[in-house]
């Protein structure tokens, strides 16, 4: 198979194309798991690494909007000691990430603690009430659809309704990325801006175009956009905004020459969006975006 099909062919193709699916049947699982979900009022901590983390991000700013209870997030190295939570969330694709692991042993034994995973029989699942959603597991190392849907369960259960997002993100998926990405798929450097939980979803899309395609891709708050990043804006880059645009925001991208990506749709459906980005542009360069240059699924450090 020659460089450039890897992509076409990979798992990860594969995968995003299952989230509408996978989002629609969350709710399910966000009811059968109600009460291990965080309760209106409950302060809650909720944790993970890399795209977990933003998926953490996500959820905090949701469910502090829905005026549920205060909710923090943070890296599983760094959970914040001394705070008095009344419930963790975790999230863990793998269920090994020596971080999360350490973070989990490491919360005292009172306080209840969820866990959301996809791979049956790993740590994370003895050391807390454990949601398995082994449905949504992954052979490529880029996280895609356990993320997405765990983001989904959680925002069913916040009382939202999602069948919009998941026919914007069905149809996302019926359109010809030639056509539905030709401003962005050949930009030189791009930039991810967003609000709210759409913030945190402007972060995975960075990290996304980083891990597949080792693209220069950013990302910021919109609102921090001009307070510096803006400078890196120029003809033949690409602004690319979730969610709602801040007054003003298309006019001073316009200004730098930069090309503005943005559509009125859910986020996490045009979210969808990147990941094929990131299916074309692997495909583009001759990239395996199944197995990123020095990923692995887990991270698992020596002790």
């Amino acid at each position: 198979m020659p460089p450039a099909d890897h992509a076409t062919a990979s798992h990860l193709a594969a995968e995003v194309a299952t989230q509408p699916d996978d989002w629609a049947r969350a709710a399910t699982i966000a009811a059968d798991h109600q009460a291990l979900l965080p309760q209106p009022g409950e302060r809650l901590a909720v944790i993970g690494c890399g795209t977990s983390l933003f998926m953490s991000r996500a959820i905090a700013a949701l469910r502090e909007d829905a005026g549920q209870g205060l909710t923090d997030a943070w890296p599983a190295s760094q959970v914040r000691g001394g705070r008095d939570y009344d419930r963790y969330l975790v999230i863990c694709r793998s269920g090994t990430t020596t971080e999360v692991v350490s973070a989990m042993r490491e919360i005292p034994s009172h306080i209840p603690r969820t866990v959301i995973c996809s791979s049956p029989g790993t740590p994370v699942l003895e050391l807390g009430d454990p949601i398995l959603i082994d449905e949504v597991d992954e052979e490529s190392v880029v996280q895609t659809r356990f993320a997405t849907t765990t983001l989904a369960i959680l925002r069913w259960h916040l009382g939202e309704d999602l069948g919009p997002a998941v026919e914007q993100a069905r149809a996302v998926l019926a359109e010809d990325p030639a056509e539905s990405l030709a401003g962005v798929r050949w930009a030189e450097q791009i930039t991810f801006v967003g609000m709210g939980f759409a913030g945190a979803l402007a972060e995975e899309a960075g990290l996304k175009l980083r891990e597949s395609c080792q693209s220069w891709a950013e990302s910021y708050l919109a609102t921090e956009y001009r307070h510096g990043p803006i400078s890196i804006a120029a003809p033949g880059r690409a602004v690319w905004a979730l969610g709602p645009l801040i007054p003003d925001f298309a006019a001073d991208v316009a200004a730098t020459g930069a090309h503005l990506e943005h559509r009125d749709i859910d986020p996490m459906a045009e979210l969808v969006r990147v990941h094929r980005l990131c299916v074309a542009r692997a495909a583009d360069l001759g990239l395996d975006p199944d197995h990123p240059r020095s990923l692995n699924r887990s991270v698992v450090l020596d002790q």
